[in-house]
């Protein structure tokens, strides 16, 4: 989970605070200590440590929080608040040409994956937005990239202008001409991995910006290498006056060095971030959600989101007409299944509720596994039987468990946490249904692996 290490420490730093029931100066600066210990431990840039500390501190040492009656409640609310400006208040959204196509040039270091992440941007752009995407190769230096290119556009159902290994200049100029006759109103410029001391091909991209005129320039930056990360954001923003950044690998970032110093550093915004390896997992980048996460405070706005995209409003609609009459199979509980699973992992998931920490999600993985063995049970049954479980006698759940590399007991445990949701189901009809719609969503339904 992202900035696991750096929440931890936070929260035992706020746990001294709570144990006092009235603070002093000197509480509040031993306080800050810690705070100024762990956020060096997270890689944060010593100025910006030194300047949020500072910050905290002369807000926290007031009147009105050393008198509240919650004082550290206080304290945790100015952290919160200040930790949100920190990374630039409020979300930037991508800038929209008002004459199509809009271009975003992608740049950054070698391994950054701007590949993949322009194709993670696109296709998340074409599925919540309803743009037209065009991905452009112009990374003619790395072996195999506009196949990569290729390959991932056609994962996100995007297409690929490509022309070979020509001069990079020439091909986004085609591209976006391609882009203009074809009715493409996002172009996205996927230009070389390049170090940014490297004077030649930093002056390559300058001249590329000039011909092309990009109304996004967007840095890809790998959030695992932390105060390295600035650096870079730092260098390439002076050569080419970035719009924004994108900070891939937070799901693996324990420390947070990076997302806390860029937009201090640079002043430019982070607006996107990658959370995973697969294609969807992308995000707008929200300081106050992200901040709330950082303080242990969960993300229930972006869990609500990501249910909103995963879940099918017309099936939601249909299973709850088989509910109200008591019609659920398991058929309908493995479509449930898939849609749940389509969120992320049951980790990332929890990850988002307030109070769960890094080792309160320790047996993340055994809910994982439950989760992949139910989803093989109801595989590997025939259609009929996922209809009427009743027809599954001795032989047919002896076919069930090795067709799913489960076991009998696995096949009658799921059957009997079904039988408890189905009662549960004919208890419930009218304002009973309303009720559980209203109690349940959160909580632990009889069936679900967690």
């Amino acid at each position: 989970m992202a900035f696991e290490g750096l929440t931890e420490k936070l929260s035992a730093a706020f746990k001294k605070l709570r144990g006092k029931g009235r603070l002093n100066e000197a509480d509040v600066k031993e306080a800050m200590k810690e705070i100024r210990m762990a956020l060096l431990e997270a890689d944060v840039n010593f100025k910006v440590v030194k300047q949020f500390t500072a910050t905290v501190t002369e807000r926290a040492v007031g009147a009105d929080v050393l008198e509240s009656l919650t004082p550290a409640q206080m304290i945790v609310k100015i952290v919160n608040e200040e930790l949100t400006a920190l990374m630039g208040g409020e979300s930037t959204k991508l800038t929209i040409s008002p004459k199509p196509p809009t271009v975003v040039m992608l740049v950054g270091l070698n391994g950054a994956g701007k590949t993949t992440n322009g194709a993670k941007l696109a296709g998340m752009l074409k599925r919540q937005q309803g743009k037209r995407p065009l991905l452009v190769a112009c990374d003619t230096f790395r072996p195999a990239a506009i196949t990569q290119l290729e390959v991932v556009g056609g994962q996100v159902d995007v297409p690929v202008f490509q022309m070979g290994q020509i001069d990079p200049i020439d091909i986004a100029r085609a591209g976006i001409e391609h882009a203009k006759r074809h009715g493409n109103d996002i172009v996205f410029i996927d230009t070389a991995g390049r170090l940014h001391v490297d004077q030649e091909l930093m002056d390559q991209l300058r001249a590329m910006k000039e011909a092309i005129e990009p109304t996004e320039i967007l840095l890809i930056v790998d959030a695992m290498i932390g105060q390295d990360a600035v650096n870079a954001a730092k260098t390439f923003d002076e050569v080419l006056d970035l719009t924004g950044v994108m900070l891939t690998k937070l799901d693996g970032d324990a420390r947070g060095g990076a997302a806390l110093s860029i937009k201090a550093v640079t002043g430019k915004p982070i607006k996107f971030v990658g959370v995973g390896e697969k294609l969807d997992q992308v995000e707008v980048f929200h300081p106050s959600r992200m901040a709330s996460r950082i303080l242990g405070m969960g993300d229930v706005l972006s869990l609500i989101e990501k249910a909103e995209q995963a879940f099918d409003a017309q099936k939601a609609a249909e299973l709850e007409q088989k509910l109200r009459k008591n019609k659920f199979t398991l058929a309908d509980f493995y479509d449930q299944l898939v849609q749940l699973k389509g969120m992320g992992s049951l980790s990332e998931i929890a990850g988002m509720l307030p109070g769960m920490s890094g080792k309160a999600l320790d047996e993340a993985s055994i809910d994982e596994r439950a989760f992949a063995r139910t989803e093989a049970i109801i595989q590997s049954m025939t259609p009929a039987e996922r209809e009427d479980p009743s027809l599954l006698n001795n032989s047919r759940k002896k076919r069930i468990a090795a067709g799913s590399g489960t076991q009998v007991v696995d096949i009658n445990r799921l059957l009997k946490q079904f039988e408890l949701m189905q009662q549960m189901t004919r208890q419930l009809s009218g304002k009973g249904m309303k009720r559980m719609g209203k109690l349940g969503k959160m909580g632990k339904i009889p069936g679900f692996p967690f």
